[in-house]
């Protein structure tokens, strides 16, 4: 890493040399969401950033307020002036993206490039460690705004850290920018990112559905701040969870209260139907791990299966 780390690829220090990066020339393609803060926390950190991309009136604005000063330039002009080039897209265009960056030779021997996406390893950056790059997969474990507010919380978040197998110098770097961050790294091997990111979609962006879909629910029934009124279930549930695992499952299904499953059901299908088969798949599921956790009788669990199969199921088209 000649440039960014004054040594060349052939010459790494052992890690414990590199639990600090040097000050490095960042380039941030592109200015959304992520890449704003991102920039910003590795300016806070001392770091410089040298330029960003971005096009949008919405990037337009995040840059001003969170990179001040920092030149918006086409993608290959902003990694042409950077030792880490930062690559916050979206999952389907990093990979013709980083072909494209190495085919305009923008990308060079010595440079750290980084992607943030959850769902790609490094091997999407192939292209760039071919051309003489230290690849890394840095993905921050947070919902961003874009907004200030995103850099406090990145200090209680964690960062999945991927870096090439054996490496240990590189995954040393990776480390070493997520702290410098504000976060705390977690190494996640290549071969587990594709489940690693199945499961913190399945976690929180099918939570923010389920919260959405309550709260208008609740709207529906003609009930009034329904953000207010469950705000402490849903705070106290998640918390007890996390704490407890399966045995802090509570409600109807953990209990076998069939009665009040099927007036469930029945409510839903006359009032949300759009609803219903959601709530059929994610109680089917809580009777399965109630039963494996002992809460729930095994009779009574299969009972409750039957009643929550799809009323679709078994039925010829």
């Amino acid at each position: 890493m000649e440039r960014a780390l004054g040594v060349s690829s052939h010459e790494r220090p052992q890690a414990h040399a590199m639990n600090r990066p040097a000050r490095l020339a960042v380039g941030v393609v592109s200015a959304g969401r992520v890449g704003s803060v991102l920039g910003a926390a590795l300016a806070r950190a001392g770091h410089t950033v040298v330029a960003a991309s971005g096009l949008s009136a919405a990037s337009l604005n995040r840059a001003e307020r969170l990179l001040p000063n920092v030149p918006l330039l086409p993608p290959d002009e902003v990694v042409q002036r950077a030792d880490l080039v930062l690559l916050a897209l979206p999952d389907d265009v990093l990979s013709g993206t980083v072909r494209g960056l190495v085919a305009t030779e923008s990308v060079r021997a010595g440079q750290i490039v980084v992607h943030t996406s959850g769902a790609h390893g490094i091997d999407v950056l192939a292209p760039a460690a071919e051309a003489g790059a230290l690849p890394l997969a840095l993905h921050p474990v947070l919902t961003f705004t874009g907004r200030e507010e995103d850099l406090e919380r990145l200090a209680a978040a964690s960062i999945g850290v991927t870096a090439a197998a054996g490496d240990e110098a590189a995954w040393n770097v990776g480390e070493a920018l997520a702290v410098e961050m504000g976060a705390e790294p977690v190494r996640i091997p290549e071969s587990a990112r594709a489940l690693y990111h199945a499961a913190l979609a399945h976690g929180a962006n099918h939570l923010m559905t389920l919260v959405a879909d309550c709260t208008e629910t609740l709207r529906t029934a003609g009930i009034a701040d329904a953000e207010r009124l469950v705000a402490p279930l849903l705070s106290a549930a998640l918390d007890n969870v996390l704490r407890h695992g399966d045995r802090a499952l509570t409600g109807p299904v953990p209990r076998g209260d069939l009665g009040t499953v099927r007036k469930h059901l029945d409510v839903l299908a006359d009032r949300a139907p759009q609803i219903a088969p959601a709530y059929r798949a994610l109680a089917r599921r809580t009777a399965e791990r109630s039963r494996a956790a002992g809460l729930l009788d095994p009779a009574a669990a299969t009972e409750l299966t039957d009643l929550l199969s799809d009323p679709a199921e078994g039925q010829t088209p």
